[in-house]
């Protein structure tokens, strides 16, 4: 009993010293907190040397920005004295393809009827016009970078007077463009850009809404000289190498030949189909027979 007490009073004392335990250790908590707290002022002023840090990374890689947007300016430069030069080596090439392609009559509206942004500007009378185009020259101008120029020659025609249609874009020093063209001498009633839409294509009207009535419009539309996708196309895309366009083969050949192979395989599964279902009858009527020989053996039995 005695040991009981003992135990139990060796019990209470441990239970009176918990809370003394408790409350040291939560000193002891506490400590680090305050620890914390003042670490904490310590993290601000990390925070303000990481914050002093970032901000000396930024200049410098403002820096180092600067040095390559220099390296940029001095390969554009160089860059451009090379396509100046070959600009020039280019030259007798082009004449020479010019007088080639002056032997093949209608290349020029083939191109453009062959390629699938510009032919989505023509109608049907801007094809007729254009049967009479024999030339289209691409120049830049010697520097390149301040524009370039693109020429039209046609010959004697029901619909305008002019021999040369031209359309020039220009970038002035501070970069602004613009665009200047050949004021058009229509013939009598033959003004491809004053027409109703009713004599353009159907597809053409659906286009309406997006894309000018005529091709001619574009000789006279100086809105955004600055990003001039027609000029654009025809001088980095077709000049460069029109005679792809001009092979183009033609879709509706091609869709015909199509449409022929589509005809024959049809045929063919037809014939597959009609020999399926030979055979099939061909298994009826066997079965039938077979039928019909059972029968005559039951008759027979009967007898």
């Amino acid at each position: 009993g005695g040991g009981g007490g003992g135990g139990s009073g060796r019990g209470s004392a441990k239970r009176r010293c918990r809370p003394g335990i408790r409350q040291d250790r939560a000193e002891e908590a506490g400590a680090p907190r305050r620890r914390r707290d003042l670490s904490g002022g310590g993290s601000s002023s990390s925070s303000s040397r990481r914050k002093k840090e970032q901000q000396e990374a930024i200049e410098h890689i403002d820096e180092v920005q600067n040095e390559i947007d220099r390296l940029n300016e001095q390969a554009s430069e160089e860059i451009l004295k090379v396509e100046q030069k070959y600009n020039k080596l280019r030259q007798p090439f082009f004449q020479k393809r010019s007088e080639l392609i002056a032997k093949i009559p209608n290349f020029w509206v083939t191109t453009f009827v062959n390629h699938p942004q510009v032919s989505a500007l023509l109608g049907e009378e801007d094809e007729e016009a254009l049967h009479y185009l024999t030339r289209v020259e691409v120049t830049e101008f010697e520097d390149i970078k301040s524009g370039y120029r693109i020429d039209f020659y046609f010959d004697e025609n029901p619909y305008f007077e002019n021999k040369v249609l031209s359309k020039e874009f220009h970038l002035n020093e501070s970069g602004d463009p613009s665009s200047k063209s050949t004021e058009i001498k229509w013939k009598s009633g033959k003004d491809l850009t004053k027409r109703s839409s009713q004599t353009q294509n159907k597809a053409s009207r659906k286009r309406q809404h997006e894309e000018p009535e005529s091709f001619f419009t574009w000789f006279t539309d100086h809105s955004d000289a600055g990003a001039d996708e027609l000029g654009e196309v025809i001088k980095d895309d077709i000049w460069p190498n029109p005679l792809q366009y001009y092979l183009v083969p033609d879709m509706d050949d091609e869709e015909g030949e199509g449409e022929e192979d589509d005809d024959d395989d049809e045929e063919e599964e037809g014939l597959e189909d009609i020999d399926e279902e030979g055979d099939e009858d061909e298994g009826e009527e066997d079965e039938d027979d077979d039928e019909g020989e059972e029968g005559e053996e039951d008759e027979g039995e009967d007898d």
